[in-house]
């Protein structure tokens, strides 16, 4: 039976106009009210008919580029990168010349980005790619594996960068881009714990993303090696990827552990914020406490001291995805690749302090 607009009105509980409206983008809605449609749409799946379907059928000149958070220069880094690649091709129009690239800044919405995704394919964008961790619940992944096979199925060549593939998207994902977050932060930890470290405090992302499992994960294995993974729960804090969660986070560990020696946040604005503190509690770094971090982010070689951290290939790693969005280069054997994750011994860390 076809899905009318009809039926998407009375699913939204607005009325047709209103769903014209949101789908033409042609008329001020109410945020709120524009979610409830384009929700009615993706359960419903919705498309348009007749001459409008047609049209709406031919690939776009559209390329979406989805990130948790623009502003962090994580995700500034890989969208910078990858839009350089999909709008620097030459040529116009549909018949594969350059693109438009359109960044969409989801705030770590799980809702936000299934909407962007919505818009995207009823835009029919030639192709999507979706930065950073997954968020690792089995309701939206679920839903996320649903509407990927939607978007390959209208012709829109899905790419991750930084994220693990979903199982059930091997057809619908063309090529997965994952960091090696588990490698890099057991390195880490490994070099602390050649330093002397043993009183090590983690400040990890949010709860219920990948990359703070996988992080977390690499710096536990460290610790257990050790002998000291009993050591990890009580000594871990969560939080955003932000300086105020490694401020926040640092004086909770000196309050949990006096005798701390070493802190290791789970990225570098992090690790920024857990220096703040330890300065404002009147302690060096690294003579009483080392501090490392992880993504080695532009400033961090500017610090002072300067960063340990973990790099990740950022650019480089935009820069393929977006060549994989346009089809300039080839999958990797199997549709994934890893990309490495290299330690970077600075001046923030040292053996750790006589006892």
């Amino acid at each position: 039976m076809t899905v009318t607009l009809a039926d998407v009105a009375a699913r939204a509980q607005v009325s047709p106009a209103t769903v014209s409206r949101v789908l033409n983008g042609n008329y001020p809605v109410a945020a709120s009210t524009r979610e409830r449609v384009l929700r009615a749409v993706d359960e419903l799946d919705y498309v348009l008919n007749g001459p409008a379907s047609s049209l709406a059928a031919a690939t776009s000149d559209l390329v979406g580029i989805l990130v948790n958070d623009i502003a962090d220069p994580f995700f500034g880094i890989l969208a910078g990168a990858a839009q350089s690649e999909i709008g620097g091709q030459e040529g116009t129009g549909r018949a594969g010349g350059e693109k438009l690239a359109v960044v969409c800044n989801t705030g770590g919405s799980p809702d936000r980005e299934l909407t962007y995704l919505t818009l995207l394919q009823r835009q029919r964008a030639a192709a999507v790619v979706i930065t950073g961790g997954a968020v690792e619940d089995p309701e939206h992944s679920a839903a996320m594996t649903g509407k990927l096979a939607k978007l390959a199925a209208a012709g829109t060549r899905v790419v991750l960068c930084g994220r693990p593939r979903l199982a059930g998207t091997e057809e619908s994902v063309a090529a997965a881009l994952a960091f090696d977050n588990r490698g890099g932060g057991q390195r880490l930890t490994e070099h602390l714990l050649t330093l002397g470290h043993r009183r090590i405090g983690y400040i990890a992302g949010p709860a219920g993303r990948s990359t703070t499992r996988h992080r977390l994960e690499g710096h536990r294995a460290a610790m257990d090696a050790a002998g000291l993974g009993d050591e990890v729960d009580g000594l871990t804090v969560h939080g955003p990827y932000e300086r105020r969660t490694g401020y926040d986070a640092t004086l909770e560990l000196l309050r949990r552990e006096p005798g701390l020696t070493a802190v290791v946040a789970a990225n570098d604005t992090g690790a920024l914020g857990a220096c703040a503190a330890l300065r404002d509690r009147g302690l060096s770094i690294p003579g009483d406490v080392s501090v490392a971090g992880f993504d080695d982010l532009p400033f961090s070689a500017d610090a002072v001291p300067a960063l340990t951290t973990v790099r990740l290939p950022l650019y480089e790693a935009g820069a393929r995805a977006g060549r994989l969005a346009m089809g300039r280069e080839d999958p990797p054997p199997g549709g994934i690749a890893t990309v490495r994750a290299d330690l970077m011994v600075r001046g923030s860390t040292a053996r750790a302090r006589p006892e």
